[in-house]
Protein backbone atom coordinates (compact mmCIF):
# COMPACT_ATOMS: atom_id res chain seq x y z
CA UNK A 1 0.00 0.00 0.00
CA UNK A 2 0.99 3.60 -0.74
CA UNK A 3 0.58 4.81 3.07
CA UNK A 4 3.60 3.06 4.28
CA UNK A 5 5.65 4.22 1.27
CA UNK A 6 5.18 7.40 1.96
CA UNK A 7 6.33 7.54 5.00
CA UNK A 8 8.96 6.42 3.77
CA UNK A 9 9.77 8.51 0.65
CA UNK A 10 8.44 11.75 1.81
CA UNK A 11 10.56 12.89 5.27
CA UNK A 12 12.62 15.17 3.01
CA UNK A 13 9.78 16.47 0.87
CA UNK A 14 7.68 18.67 2.53
CA UNK A 15 9.92 21.54 2.10
CA UNK A 16 7.89 23.14 -0.71
CA UNK A 17 4.89 25.48 -0.61
CA UNK A 18 2.11 23.25 -0.70
CA UNK A 19 -0.93 24.32 -2.55
CA UNK A 20 -2.11 20.79 -2.77
CA UNK A 21 -2.72 20.64 0.53
CA UNK A 22 -5.24 24.33 -0.25
CA UNK A 23 -7.27 21.74 -1.79
CA UNK A 24 -8.08 19.80 1.16
CA UNK A 25 -11.10 22.54 2.13
CA UNK A 26 -12.27 22.31 -1.46
CA UNK A 27 -15.53 20.83 -1.48
CA UNK A 28 -14.97 19.10 -4.74
CA UNK A 29 -11.51 17.40 -4.05
CA UNK A 30 -12.90 16.32 -0.20
CA UNK A 31 -16.22 14.65 -2.49
CA UNK A 32 -13.43 13.19 -4.74
CA UNK A 33 -11.24 11.60 -2.04
CA UNK A 34 -13.27 10.45 -0.17
CA UNK A 35 -15.49 8.40 -2.57
CA UNK A 36 -12.70 6.59 -3.37
CA UNK A 37 -11.31 6.45 0.07
CA UNK A 38 -14.45 4.83 1.55
CA UNK A 39 -14.87 2.62 -1.47
CA UNK A 40 -12.79 -0.20 1.13
CA UNK A 41 -9.85 -0.42 3.51
CA UNK A 42 -7.02 -0.72 0.74
CA UNK A 43 -8.46 1.98 -2.06
CA UNK A 44 -6.11 4.96 -2.13
CA UNK A 45 -5.72 8.06 -4.22
CA UNK A 46 -3.38 10.63 -5.12
CA UNK A 47 -2.72 13.53 -6.97
CA UNK A 48 -0.09 13.19 -9.72
CA UNK A 49 1.15 14.80 -12.89
CA UNK A 50 1.58 18.42 -13.83
CA UNK A 51 -0.33 19.61 -10.46
CA UNK A 52 2.67 17.77 -8.41
CA UNK A 53 5.59 20.06 -10.42
CA UNK A 54 3.50 22.81 -10.38
CA UNK A 55 3.00 22.34 -6.74
CA UNK A 56 6.70 21.72 -6.12
CA UNK A 57 7.91 24.59 -7.92
CA UNK A 58 5.49 27.17 -6.07
CA UNK A 59 3.50 27.92 -9.27
CA UNK A 60 -0.15 27.99 -9.82
CA UNK A 61 -2.22 24.65 -10.24
CA UNK A 62 -4.08 24.27 -13.25
CA UNK A 63 -5.35 21.06 -14.27
CA UNK A 64 -5.85 18.42 -11.96
CA UNK A 65 -4.84 14.78 -12.07
CA UNK A 66 -5.21 12.02 -9.87
CA UNK A 67 -4.44 8.38 -9.83
CA UNK A 68 -6.09 5.48 -7.69
CA UNK A 69 -5.65 1.66 -7.06
CA UNK A 70 -9.57 0.50 -8.07
CA UNK A 71 -10.12 0.03 -11.91
CA UNK A 72 -12.25 1.99 -13.97
CA UNK A 73 -15.23 0.34 -12.85
CA UNK A 74 -14.70 0.30 -9.51
CA UNK A 75 -14.25 4.10 -9.90
CA UNK A 76 -17.41 4.37 -12.08
CA UNK A 77 -19.48 2.63 -8.94
CA UNK A 78 -17.48 4.97 -6.17
CA UNK A 79 -19.03 8.23 -8.56
CA UNK A 80 -22.28 6.57 -8.69
CA UNK A 81 -22.69 6.06 -5.43
CA UNK A 82 -22.04 9.81 -4.44
CA UNK A 83 -23.42 11.34 -7.09
CA UNK A 84 -20.80 12.69 -8.70
CA UNK A 85 -21.15 13.35 -12.67
CA UNK A 86 -18.79 11.55 -14.58
CA UNK A 87 -17.51 10.70 -18.41
CA UNK A 88 -16.24 7.79 -19.32
CA UNK A 89 -14.47 8.54 -23.24
CA UNK A 90 -10.92 7.42 -21.47
CA UNK A 91 -12.03 4.28 -19.96
CA UNK A 92 -10.51 2.18 -22.00
CA UNK A 93 -7.44 3.64 -21.79
CA UNK A 94 -7.78 3.74 -17.51
CA UNK A 95 -8.83 6.96 -17.43
CA UNK A 96 -12.63 8.50 -15.72
CA UNK A 97 -13.45 12.41 -15.64
CA UNK A 98 -15.28 13.27 -12.77
CA UNK A 99 -17.04 16.29 -12.86
CA UNK A 100 -18.35 19.11 -9.72
CA UNK A 101 -19.23 22.15 -11.02
CA UNK A 102 -18.09 22.26 -14.20
CA UNK A 103 -14.72 21.43 -12.87
CA UNK A 104 -13.04 18.34 -14.18
CA UNK A 105 -10.73 15.55 -12.63
CA UNK A 106 -9.20 12.96 -14.49
CA UNK A 107 -8.78 9.68 -12.25
CA UNK A 108 -6.48 7.28 -13.73
CA UNK A 109 -6.09 3.57 -12.48
CA UNK A 110 -3.33 2.38 -11.72
CA UNK A 111 -1.44 0.33 -14.96
CA UNK A 112 1.47 -1.56 -15.87
CA UNK A 113 2.54 -2.02 -19.79
CA UNK A 114 1.59 -5.65 -21.36
CA UNK A 115 2.73 -4.53 -24.94
CA UNK A 116 3.69 -1.30 -26.75
CA UNK A 117 4.08 -0.38 -30.17
CA UNK A 118 5.16 3.50 -30.46
CA UNK A 119 1.25 4.82 -30.40
CA UNK A 120 -0.75 3.38 -27.53
CA UNK A 121 -0.12 0.98 -25.03
CA UNK A 122 -2.09 -2.26 -24.25
CA UNK A 123 -2.45 -1.85 -20.21
CA UNK A 124 -3.40 -4.09 -17.53
CA UNK A 125 -4.45 -2.65 -14.24
CA UNK A 126 -2.40 -2.97 -11.03
CA UNK A 127 -2.61 -1.85 -7.59
CA UNK A 128 1.53 -1.42 -6.96
CA UNK A 129 2.01 2.26 -7.33
CA UNK A 130 5.76 1.66 -8.43
CA UNK A 131 4.74 -0.51 -11.64
CA UNK A 132 2.71 2.27 -12.56
CA UNK A 133 5.15 4.87 -11.61
CA UNK A 134 7.97 2.97 -13.65
CA UNK A 135 5.79 3.11 -17.03
CA UNK A 136 5.65 6.81 -17.01
CA UNK A 137 7.95 8.89 -19.20
CA UNK A 138 9.91 11.32 -16.77
CA UNK A 139 11.29 11.35 -13.96
CA UNK A 140 9.36 14.20 -12.03
CA UNK A 141 5.82 12.88 -13.68
CA UNK A 142 5.90 9.96 -11.67
CA UNK A 143 6.03 11.79 -8.33
CA UNK A 144 2.65 11.39 -6.36
CA UNK A 145 0.98 13.55 -4.18
CA UNK A 146 -1.43 13.32 -0.91
CA UNK A 147 -3.36 16.05 0.38
CA UNK A 148 -0.76 16.91 2.74
CA UNK A 149 2.22 17.40 0.63
CA UNK A 150 3.83 13.98 1.36
CA UNK A 151 5.18 12.80 -1.72
CA UNK A 152 5.85 9.25 -3.03
CA UNK A 153 8.55 9.61 -5.58
CA UNK A 154 10.47 6.62 -6.53
CA UNK A 155 12.65 7.75 -9.52
CA UNK A 156 13.91 11.03 -7.38
CA UNK A 157 11.57 13.01 -9.30
CA UNK A 158 11.43 15.85 -7.26
CA UNK A 159 15.43 16.21 -7.47
CA UNK A 160 15.57 16.11 -11.19
CA UNK A 161 12.79 18.88 -11.34
CA UNK A 162 14.06 21.40 -9.09
CA UNK A 163 17.98 20.97 -10.93
CA UNK A 164 16.31 21.01 -14.42
CA UNK A 165 17.13 17.46 -15.38
CA UNK A 166 14.74 16.30 -17.96
CA UNK A 167 15.63 12.59 -17.79
CA UNK A 168 13.50 9.26 -18.60
CA UNK A 169 12.72 6.39 -16.14
CA UNK A 170 15.14 3.96 -17.65
CA UNK A 171 16.16 3.78 -20.89
CA UNK A 172 15.53 6.65 -22.75
CA UNK A 173 15.56 5.09 -26.31
CA UNK A 174 13.60 2.02 -24.86
CA UNK A 175 10.86 4.77 -23.20
CA UNK A 176 10.54 6.80 -26.95
CA UNK A 177 10.20 3.02 -28.98
CA UNK A 178 7.01 2.86 -26.58
CA UNK A 179 5.54 5.79 -27.32
CA UNK A 180 7.66 8.53 -29.89
CA UNK A 181 5.39 10.76 -28.99
CA UNK A 182 7.86 11.32 -26.19
CA UNK A 183 10.16 13.25 -28.61
CA UNK A 184 7.72 15.91 -28.75
CA UNK A 185 6.75 15.63 -24.72
CA UNK A 186 10.62 15.41 -24.21
CA UNK A 187 10.97 18.89 -26.44
CA UNK A 188 8.44 20.57 -24.35
CA UNK A 189 9.54 19.98 -20.75
CA UNK A 190 12.95 20.99 -21.59
CA UNK A 191 11.67 24.36 -22.98
CA UNK A 192 9.86 24.50 -19.55
CA UNK A 193 12.10 23.39 -17.18
CA UNK A 194 15.48 22.71 -18.39
CA UNK A 195 18.43 24.62 -16.51
CA UNK A 196 20.96 22.39 -18.56
CA UNK A 197 21.92 21.72 -22.23
CA UNK A 198 20.71 18.66 -23.92
CA UNK A 199 22.94 15.92 -23.46
CA UNK A 200 24.61 15.01 -26.97
CA UNK A 201 23.11 10.70 -26.21
CA UNK A 202 19.51 11.98 -25.82
CA UNK A 203 20.37 14.05 -29.30
CA UNK A 204 21.59 11.51 -30.56
CA UNK A 205 18.65 8.78 -29.42
CA UNK A 206 15.98 11.49 -30.56
CA UNK A 207 17.31 11.89 -34.24
CA UNK A 208 17.59 8.13 -34.53
CA UNK A 209 13.75 7.71 -33.95
CA UNK A 210 12.52 10.42 -35.09
CA UNK A 211 11.37 8.63 -38.16
CA UNK A 212 8.99 7.02 -35.37
CA UNK A 213 7.03 10.43 -35.59
CA UNK A 214 5.36 9.03 -38.90
CA UNK A 215 3.32 6.83 -36.96
CA UNK A 216 1.83 9.65 -34.29
CA UNK A 217 -1.77 10.73 -35.00
CA UNK A 218 -2.12 14.65 -36.26
CA UNK A 219 -4.55 14.73 -33.06
CA UNK A 220 -1.57 13.57 -30.64
CA UNK A 221 0.46 15.84 -32.07
CA UNK A 222 -1.42 18.64 -32.28
CA UNK A 223 -2.23 17.98 -28.77
CA UNK A 224 1.38 18.42 -27.88
CA UNK A 225 2.03 21.57 -30.30
CA UNK A 226 -0.69 23.63 -28.69
CA UNK A 227 0.68 22.66 -25.19
CA UNK A 228 4.30 23.70 -26.34
CA UNK A 229 2.70 26.95 -27.51
CA UNK A 230 0.76 27.87 -24.99
CA UNK A 231 3.58 27.13 -21.93
CA UNK A 232 6.23 29.11 -20.43
CA UNK A 233 8.72 27.22 -22.59
CA UNK A 234 7.28 28.92 -26.16
CA UNK A 235 10.13 31.77 -26.54
CA UNK A 236 12.73 29.84 -25.91
CA UNK A 237 12.00 28.01 -28.56
CA UNK A 238 14.50 30.61 -31.07
CA UNK A 239 16.99 30.44 -28.78
CA UNK A 240 17.49 26.41 -28.77
CA UNK A 241 18.62 25.07 -31.78
CA UNK A 242 17.99 21.33 -31.14
CA UNK A 243 14.49 22.26 -29.82
CA UNK A 244 13.66 24.13 -33.32
CA UNK A 245 15.26 21.56 -35.56
CA UNK A 246 12.94 18.81 -34.19
CA UNK A 247 9.81 21.01 -34.18
CA UNK A 248 10.29 22.05 -37.59
CA UNK A 249 10.75 18.08 -38.61
CA UNK A 250 7.78 17.50 -37.21
CA UNK A 251 6.08 20.16 -38.44
CA UNK A 252 7.78 21.98 -41.46
CA UNK A 253 4.68 24.38 -41.92
CA UNK A 254 5.75 26.48 -38.54
CA UNK A 255 8.65 28.54 -40.71
CA UNK A 256 8.58 31.78 -39.07
CA UNK A 257 10.56 30.90 -35.80
CA UNK A 258 11.89 34.28 -35.95
CA UNK A 259 8.36 36.21 -34.98
CA UNK A 260 8.54 34.59 -31.75
CA UNK A 261 11.44 37.10 -30.27
CA UNK A 262 8.80 39.76 -31.61
CA UNK A 263 5.99 38.27 -29.96
CA UNK A 264 7.70 38.10 -26.58
CA UNK A 265 9.21 42.04 -27.16
CA UNK A 266 5.61 42.84 -27.46
CA UNK A 267 3.87 40.16 -24.68
CA UNK A 268 2.76 43.00 -22.21
CA UNK A 269 0.90 44.95 -25.19
CA UNK A 270 -2.51 42.74 -24.79
CA UNK A 271 -1.95 41.42 -28.87
CA UNK A 272 -3.44 38.40 -28.05
CA UNK A 273 -5.06 36.24 -25.23
CA UNK A 274 -2.99 33.90 -22.87
CA UNK A 275 -4.26 30.83 -24.39
CA UNK A 276 -4.81 31.65 -28.42
CA UNK A 277 -3.52 28.77 -29.89
CA UNK A 278 -4.77 29.91 -33.09
CA UNK A 279 -3.56 33.47 -33.37
CA UNK A 280 -0.03 32.15 -32.29
CA UNK A 281 0.11 29.31 -34.88
CA UNK A 282 -1.06 31.69 -37.70
CA UNK A 283 2.00 33.78 -37.09
CA UNK A 284 4.26 30.86 -37.37
CA UNK A 285 3.21 29.49 -40.36
CA UNK A 286 1.23 32.10 -42.47
CA UNK A 287 3.63 33.38 -45.47
CA UNK A 288 2.77 34.31 -49.35
CA UNK A 289 2.79 30.39 -50.04
CA UNK A 290 0.13 27.95 -50.02
CA UNK A 291 1.98 26.68 -46.45
CA UNK A 292 -1.25 27.80 -43.91
CA UNK A 293 -3.33 26.10 -46.40
CA UNK A 294 -1.80 22.73 -46.40
CA UNK A 295 -1.34 23.00 -42.12
CA UNK A 296 -5.21 23.09 -41.86
CA UNK A 297 -5.78 20.65 -44.38
CA UNK A 298 -3.08 18.06 -42.66
CA UNK A 299 -5.00 18.87 -38.98
CA UNK A 300 -7.84 18.27 -37.83
CA UNK A 301 -8.87 22.02 -36.33
CA UNK A 302 -12.45 23.33 -36.27
CA UNK A 303 -13.88 24.96 -38.93
CA UNK A 304 -13.68 28.15 -36.71
CA UNK A 305 -9.93 28.14 -36.45
CA UNK A 306 -9.69 27.09 -40.04
CA UNK A 307 -11.48 29.49 -41.20
CA UNK A 308 -9.80 32.35 -38.94
CA UNK A 309 -6.23 31.10 -40.25
CA UNK A 310 -6.77 31.49 -43.72
CA UNK A 311 -9.39 34.53 -43.36
CA UNK A 312 -5.36 35.92 -42.44
CA UNK A 313 -3.40 34.39 -44.88
CA UNK A 314 -5.82 35.06 -47.64
CA UNK A 315 -6.09 38.81 -46.68
CA UNK A 316 -2.31 39.26 -45.52
CA UNK A 317 -1.46 38.13 -49.68
CA UNK A 318 -3.27 41.47 -50.00
CA UNK A 319 -1.23 43.88 -47.80
CA UNK A 320 -0.02 47.36 -49.15
CA UNK A 321 1.14 50.28 -47.75
CA UNK A 322 -2.33 51.55 -47.94
CA UNK A 323 -3.93 48.42 -46.83
CA UNK A 324 -4.55 50.13 -43.59
CA UNK A 325 -6.95 53.08 -44.04
CA UNK A 326 -9.75 52.84 -41.88
CA UNK A 327 -12.00 52.66 -45.14
CA UNK A 328 -10.45 49.52 -46.38
CA UNK A 329 -11.03 48.19 -43.01
CA UNK A 330 -14.61 49.27 -42.47
CA UNK A 331 -15.07 47.09 -46.07
CA UNK A 332 -13.98 44.14 -43.92
CA UNK A 333 -15.52 44.99 -40.91
CA UNK A 334 -19.40 44.65 -42.66
CA UNK A 335 -17.49 41.34 -44.47
CA UNK A 336 -16.08 39.52 -41.85
CA UNK A 337 -17.04 41.02 -38.59
CA UNK A 338 -15.11 42.86 -35.92
CA UNK A 339 -13.38 39.78 -34.40
CA UNK A 340 -11.45 39.20 -36.90
CA UNK A 341 -10.75 42.71 -38.09
CA UNK A 342 -9.07 43.01 -34.60
CA UNK A 343 -7.16 39.72 -35.34
CA UNK A 344 -6.03 41.15 -38.85
CA UNK A 345 -4.74 44.87 -36.99
CA UNK A 346 -2.92 42.60 -34.22
CA UNK A 347 -1.00 40.57 -37.49
CA UNK A 348 0.06 43.20 -38.69
CA UNK A 349 1.58 44.74 -35.65
CA UNK A 350 3.22 41.18 -34.45
CA UNK A 351 4.66 40.55 -38.21
CA UNK A 352 5.72 44.34 -39.09
CA UNK A 353 8.82 46.24 -37.94
CA UNK A 354 7.83 49.33 -38.57
CA UNK A 355 3.82 50.09 -37.07
CA UNK A 356 3.03 54.02 -36.84
CA UNK A 357 0.04 54.67 -34.95
CA UNK A 358 -1.53 51.65 -35.90
CA UNK A 359 -2.46 50.78 -32.21
CA UNK A 360 -4.86 53.32 -32.38
CA UNK A 361 -6.90 51.21 -34.99
CA UNK A 362 -7.35 48.55 -32.51
CA UNK A 363 -8.92 50.85 -29.98
CA UNK A 364 -11.27 52.25 -32.64
CA UNK A 365 -12.63 48.84 -34.17
CA UNK A 366 -13.32 47.60 -30.72
CA UNK A 367 -16.02 50.16 -30.06
CA UNK A 368 -16.98 50.27 -34.15
CA UNK A 369 -19.88 48.65 -35.34
CA UNK A 370 -19.83 46.97 -38.60
CA UNK A 371 -22.19 48.68 -41.11
CA UNK A 372 -25.45 47.09 -42.03
CA UNK A 373 -26.36 47.30 -46.18
CA UNK A 374 -29.47 49.00 -46.28
CA UNK A 375 -31.09 46.82 -49.43
CA UNK A 376 -32.72 43.37 -49.58
CA UNK A 377 -34.82 40.95 -51.67
CA UNK A 378 -38.08 42.60 -49.95
CA UNK A 379 -37.34 46.14 -51.07
CA UNK A 380 -36.51 45.12 -54.71
CA UNK A 381 -40.06 42.59 -54.62
CA UNK A 382 -42.27 45.47 -53.14
CA UNK A 383 -40.93 48.86 -55.08
CA UNK A 384 -39.33 47.67 -58.17
CA UNK A 385 -41.11 44.21 -58.65
CA UNK A 386 -38.32 42.05 -58.80
CA UNK A 387 -39.23 38.56 -58.77
CA UNK A 388 -37.17 35.35 -56.79
CA UNK A 389 -34.56 34.62 -59.38
CA UNK A 390 -30.72 35.11 -60.44
CA UNK A 391 -31.61 38.52 -62.39
CA UNK A 392 -32.71 39.76 -58.24
CA UNK A 393 -29.78 37.94 -56.46
CA UNK A 394 -27.27 40.37 -59.41
CA UNK A 395 -29.21 43.50 -58.74
CA UNK A 396 -28.44 42.94 -54.85
CA UNK A 397 -24.96 42.37 -55.59
CA UNK A 398 -24.48 45.17 -57.84
CA UNK A 399 -26.14 48.03 -54.85
CA UNK A 400 -23.67 46.19 -52.63
CA UNK A 401 -20.33 46.75 -55.12
CA UNK A 402 -21.67 50.51 -55.47
CA UNK A 403 -22.40 50.85 -51.88
CA UNK A 404 -19.19 49.71 -50.31
CA UNK A 405 -17.30 51.70 -53.09
CA UNK A 406 -19.14 54.86 -52.11
CA UNK A 407 -18.25 54.82 -48.00
CA UNK A 408 -21.33 52.97 -47.40
CA UNK A 409 -23.66 55.53 -48.77
CA UNK A 410 -25.89 55.27 -51.79
CA UNK A 411 -27.91 57.72 -53.59
CA UNK A 412 -31.94 57.27 -54.35
CA UNK A 413 -30.56 58.32 -58.04
CA UNK A 414 -28.31 55.85 -58.19
CA UNK A 415 -30.40 53.01 -56.61
CA UNK A 416 -32.57 53.86 -58.73
CA UNK A 417 -30.43 53.53 -61.97
CA UNK A 418 -28.96 50.32 -61.14
CA UNK A 419 -32.57 48.67 -60.65
CA UNK A 420 -34.39 50.49 -63.83
CA UNK A 421 -31.45 49.19 -65.86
Amino acid sequence: MIKKFLKIFTKSNINSPNRLQNLKNDPKIKKIFNSINDHSAESEILFVGGCVRQNILGEKIEDIDLATNLNPDEVVNCLNKNNIKHIDVGKKYGTITAIIEKKKFEITSLRKDVKTDGRFAEVQYCKNWKEDAKRRDFTFNSIYSNLNGELFDPFNGKKDLLNGRIKFIGNPATRIKEDYLRILRYIRFFLIYSKNNHSEEIKKIIKQNISGINIISGDRLLSELKKIILSKGFFKIPKDQFSREIIQLIFPQIINFNIIKNIEKRSNENLFKENDFTFLISLLIIDETDNADYFVHKFNISKDEKDRILFLKNTYQDFNKNFFEKKNLKILLYKHGKDKVIDLIKFHILKSKNIHNINELITFYEMEKAPVFPFNAKFLKEKYNYKDGKLLGDKLKQLETAWLSNNFKLADEKVDSILRN
